[in-house]
């Protein structure tokens, strides 16, 4: 009996730690909000991860897209111009996002909703520049739902002038309006894997039809973690 319980203890000791991810939530949105989201997504999901739901540093400026379905507070990460091509208080976004990450770490991935996928897709390369989450350790890992690049070369011309080497899940919604752009992202990728849904510019549940994919990509970055460590 005895025995039996050594070995228990043994093998919970060495359980390998778990892929823990900064989630960015959308425009105007919330932690809060992108949690209740994806806590709709299988069991099976949920338990692989450790998912981190920060608030923006910034309240909203403006009405919120999801006022009446979700209840406030909303926070944006930026602001932006109409051509999203410039961008005010995107510096102490990077530093707010660095903190975040300081304070909750060890993160190892970022998982991103619409502006958070925005945010999510860049940051491994503006890190690797030296321009964002210089305190902290590499982005190892990425999760993009509803996202696209920078426009604005201030931007994009550091976070992209590399291709995304990270391993990197998207989701692509058959009608986001971001999908031309979702797809504009994977061409910065390299070996993305991809999942298509039906729906639009929404965080989408994970079905029989997606959860193969979404399960190999987390068989695949718990490995390279468990590698690592």
């Amino acid at each position: 009996m005895g025995h039996e319980t050594d070995r228990g203890e043994a093998e919970m000791a060495v359980a390998p730690r778990k892929p823990r991810f900064l989630c960015l939530h959308g425009f105007r949105t919330s932690g809060e909000i992108l949690r209740t989201q994806i806590n709709k997504w299988p069991e099976s999901v949920l338990q692989r991860v450790d998912l981190v739901f920060p608030d923006g540093p910034f309240p909203a400026e403006g009405k919120s897209d999801v006022e009446g379905i979700f209840d406030p507070p909303y926070y944006e990460w930026f602001q932006f111009n109409k051509e999203f091509t410039e961008y005010t208080n995107f510096e102490e976004c990077l530093e707010y996002i660095e903190d975040c990450i300081v304070k909750h770490g060890p993160i190892d991935g970022l998982l991103g909703f619409s502006q958070g996928a925005i945010l999510s897709a860049a940051l491994p390369g503006l890190q690797a520049k030296g321009m964002a989450l210089k305190k902290v350790p590499k982005i190892k890992f990425i999760i993009i739902i509803g996202g696209a690049k920078f426009k604005g070369p201030s931007v994009a011309d550091h976070a992209y002038s590399s291709p995304i080497s990270c391993p990197s899940l998207h989701f692509l919604g058959e009608n986001d309006f971001l999908k031309p752009y979702g797809l504009e992202l994977l061409e910065s990728c390299v070996e993305p894997v991809v999942i298509n849904h039906p729906k639009g510019h929404t965080i989408p549940r994970i079905d029989e039809e997606n959860l193969p994919i979404t399960m190999s990509f987390l068989d695949m970055i718990q490995k390279i973690l468990s590698d690592r460590e």
